[in-house]
């Protein structure tokens, strides 16, 4: 539906209702629509912004299900860095439709979500904000797309949603996976990619979930028409526990499940080449014939029936996997056991994409903070305006529009714990005097209190930038810098690793697990330079895991555009943002004067250097 002015938008829903215009009238949109007009009662000219929760309210909402919003973060926090870029915040809501769980998207995107107050303690039940995709998809337990006027309300005509159901381990509603965006150049076709990529994670996650609940149980994979189901039996072959998926395959009930019906009586194996969770097992239908490879993982207490390694060594597991066989990062690794459990900050440096926050939780996981938070922040996602108050916190009514209860802010949260601060080097100058003082002090001021709050955190900074060269340049702190660079820790461009097929591999098996790729994929794969590293090999294997065919990748599943046109792209902006840069310092920071060096109107200039974020003298 074009967009349209508010008054026509109103009408097209009344006809529409009416079976009057001309569109097809059983149509999810027109039946939602329906709904909201004749069941709920609702007007879809109606101003103002959705329900939200005070922060107390939140915390009572969000305290019983804290253990499932710990497993599906990893995930959603990995999903907003892919879409990120394509101005979407990711949500998680719980069945009533309340976002529990938010990533805004980057800079300008993220004031229209914070304006429109799509965030954490938001509520968009249809009942309440009529046609959207959050709600219509919890109404209807189905992934549903709502693009930009097929929203119920006019005022939301400039969003749009792409929404996937949650289900548990019981196969239960649990909430729903929402991204959102407000990006006008992007068409409905793209919003359907992203629908894709997002019910492929939704489905990694019922996958989490379904595994931490079943984690002394046998878990076989099953495969299906519509993708594959997880199955749990005991030692005895008796089925205990089965997702949504392989119930409606094998037709199974909460009867069947609680009475322990035997495995056999569905599908049937060979057990004993079942022991090795990374081989494919040949599955059969109980009558014998072919269901199809499926694997299948033993429990936890089985695996820990052999032999363990020292827990100093295990600790350090995750970090060793992300080394792999690189020389390099085998080397660093090496160094950070070496420094053990002292409180030495690490900087990361790596080009975006190559997996510095997966990197940064490793190290988190390796120490013996491991039990307390892990809080992240991204500066350059993050507003000017807001990453004070996030970092520092406030009290109540520190400020207008300041929460009721304040905000603790994350450092404080990190209490403990470790604070991971990506891309560092977008911080504003003035937050990194505030932050070297908690360094310095160990001790944080929010604002508008009257006393500072003693804190214990580890810090974690990463940045794609070279700090060193910009505390030489003086558009980043030395002194903050050398505070942050207690080790650095260089993470290799994907193209730059000598274990890159290795790593191809396994991210091909973590993101495609059910399907094989092609030799002329494979091809392209190992030969392609990626540019976005790790994020984008994930987001080209998660695309064409969605969209291959018989569960062969093909070189037409691929979404690899052509390098060389960036590159040149990338190093024209790099060479305007050093000339930009050395104006500036030459008329010591002087815009008008810099400007008029560089034969550039004032605000031609300043639009560059809020694009090439350049820091200027305040």
């Amino acid at each position: 539906m074009a967009s349209l002015s508010a008054s026509n938008h109103v009408a097209r829903v009344l006809s529409v209702a009416n079976h009057v215009a001309d569109v097809d009238a059983s149509s999810r949109i027109a039946n939602s629509w329906r709904r909201c007009l004749i069941s709920h009662k609702l007007d879809p000219a109606r101003q103002g912004p959705p329900q939200t929760l005070t922060e107390a309210e939140v915390r009572h909402v969000v305290e019983p299900m804290e253990e499932t919003i710990r497993l599906l973060t990893p995930e959603l926090d990995d999903l907003a860095r892919v879409l990120r870029d394509a101005g979407y915040c990711v949500n998680f809501a719980d069945t009533n439709a309340t976002m529990l769980f938010s990533r805004l998207p980057g800079e300008a995107d993220a004031k229209m979500f914070m304006d429109w107050k799509i965030y954490t303690g938001s509520n968009f039940a249809e009942t309440f904000e009529g046609t959207n995709g959050l709600g219509t998809c919890l109404a209807e337990q189905k992934p549903i797309l709502v693009h930009r006027d097929e929203h119920f309300r006019a005022q939301w005509h400039m969003f749009s949603c792409a929404v996937a159901p949650l289900f548990d381990q019981a196969g239960r509603l649990a909430g729903a996976i929402n991204i959102t965006s407000c990006r006008e150049d992007l068409e409905r076709t793209a919003h359907q990619l992203a629908l894709a990529v997002t019910m492929e994670a939704t489905r990694r996650m019922e996958g989490a979930i379904f595994r931490d609940h079943f984690h002394n149980a046998w878990i076989a994979t099953v495969p299906g028409d519509g993708g594959s189901g997880l199955l749990a039996y005991d030692d005895d072959h008796r089925i205990v526990g089965a997702c949504r998926s392989a119930r409606a395959l094998l037709s199974l009930t909460d009867g069947m499940i609680a009475s322990g019906i035997d495995l056999s009586r569905y599908i049937k194996f060979d057990h004993r080449a079942a022991r090795n969770a990374d081989e494919l097992v040949e599955l059969r239908r109980a009558d014998g014939s072919a269901l199809g490879q499926g694997h299948v993982v033993p429990p936890l207490r089985a695996k820990s029936s052999t032999p363990r390694r020292d827990v100093t060594v295990d600790r350090f597991d995750a970090l060793h996997r992300l080394a792999g066989r690189d020389p390099s990062l085998i080397k660093s690794v090496k160094r950070l056991r070496s420094i053990g459990d002292h409180n030495l900050p690490v900087l990361l440096h790596g080009e975006t994409g190559v997996g510095k926050d997966v990197f940064a939780r490793a190290i988190h996981a390796a120490s013996n903070r491991a039990r307390n938070n892990y809080v992240a922040l991204n500066c350059a996602a993050m507003p000017e305006s807001l990453i004070d108050a996030e970092l520092f916190g406030y009290e109540a009514g520190a400020f207008t529009g300041a929460r009721r209860d304040g905000s603790k802010g994350l450092i404080v949260q990190a209490d403990g714990g470790t604070l991971f601060l990506d891309e560092i080097g977008d911080m504003p100058i003035g937050l990194q005097t505030r932050l070297l003082r908690v360094l310095e002090n160990r001790e944080v001021w929010p604002l508008g209190a009257l006393k500072p709050v003693p804190v214990d955190i580890r810090l974690i900074s990463a940045s794609h930038r070279d700090l060193g060269r910009m505390a030489e340049e003086g558009v980043f702190r030395a002194d903050l810098y050398f505070r942050l660079r207690g080790m650095e820790v260089r993470l290799p461009a994907l193209r730059e690793r000598a274990d890159r097929d290795d790593v191809i591999r396994q991210i091909a098996r973590e993101e495609a697990p059910n399907c094989r790729l092609s030799e002329e994929a494979w091809s392209q794969l190992a030969a392609y330079p990626y540019p976005g590293n790790m994020r984008q090999l994930r987001h080209v294997l998660r695309l064409a895991g969605c969209t291959a065919e018989d569960g062969i990748i093909t070189d037409a599943d691929l979404d690899l555009p052509p390098f060389g046109r960036r590159t040149a792209e990338s190093d024209l902006a790099a060479a305007e943002r050093a000339t930009i840069i050395e104006a500036l310092r030459k008329h010591g920071g002087r815009v008008t004067e810099a400007a008029r060096a560089l034969k550039l109107s004032r605000a031609t200039l300043y639009r560059k250097i809020k694009l090439l974020k350049i820091e200027t003298a305040q």
